[in-house]
């Protein structure tokens, strides 16, 4: 259990997360055909409400990344909508092919649910423990979200963190200011140590605070 009670993925069951989204794109790859989960037998943590991220990288570089925010289906369809999505609907990247993804490296990020930093704007960056913290800043119909493992990938410090948060909403870098609402919520983290190779879970708070002391 992590502090908000939310039942943690083994590591088996992390390595079968990460499994099924490299799944779902392949299969949808090789013949059109969408994975939802329900196909194999998972364990029953799958069948939970859990928001998600699927990231995909590509010789170190971004390839496609897109979630579910918030825990708005099962874990198992969350992943499988998720990875395909990143796949083939991120707009900032052409669809992956099926030559690539020997090449691509896969990131399974589940989410708690996001909570609303009720501090006054001054007060915020003490709120954020970087390499714990994703956020997730919202004004009017714009919203932005960064994973928690941006901002210790990045040399982030809680301001920096914020500002690209807003920007990542179309919002002025300052937003979270001047009235932007700002959530955060925690990610437990699996990546593949090499594409289609061992997933492994990463904890970037750890290695935050060893880069501070």
């Amino acid at each position: 259990m992590n502090e908000e009670g939310v039942k943690l993925l083994s590591q088996t069951e992390g390595q079968t997360a990460v499994t099924l989204a490299r799944d779902a794109i392949q299969t949808f790859l090789r013949v059109g055909e969408m994975l939802d989960g329900s196909e194999i037998q998972l364990p029953e943590i799958f069948n939970e409400t859990r928001g998600v991220f699927v990231t995909l990288t590509k010789n170190g570089e971004l390839r496609g990344c897109i979630g579910h925010p918030y825990a708005d289906s099962p874990l198992k369809y969350a992943i499988t909508d998720s990875a395909l999505s990143a796949a083939l609907k991120d707009p900032r990247f052409p669809p992956v092919n099926a030559s690539e993804m020997d090449s691509i490296s896969i990131e399974v990020t589940i989410l708690t649910k996001p909570e609303l930093i009720k501090s006054p704007p001054k007060d915020i960056p003490s709120s954020i423990k970087i390499g714990k913290h994703g956020l997730i800043v919202k004004s009017g119909y714009r919203q932005g979200l960064l994973l928690p493992q941006v901002a210790p990938e990045n040399d982030f410090d809680e301001i920096d963190f914020l500002d690209h948060t807003c920007l990542k909403a179309g919002l002025p870098q300052d937003a979270w200011t001047t009235g932007a609402e700002v959530y955060c919520f925690e990610g437990q983290i699996f990546s593949e140590k090499e594409p289609g190779g061992e997933a492994i879970e990463k904890d970037f708070e750890e290695s935050s605070c060893a880069k501070e002391s």
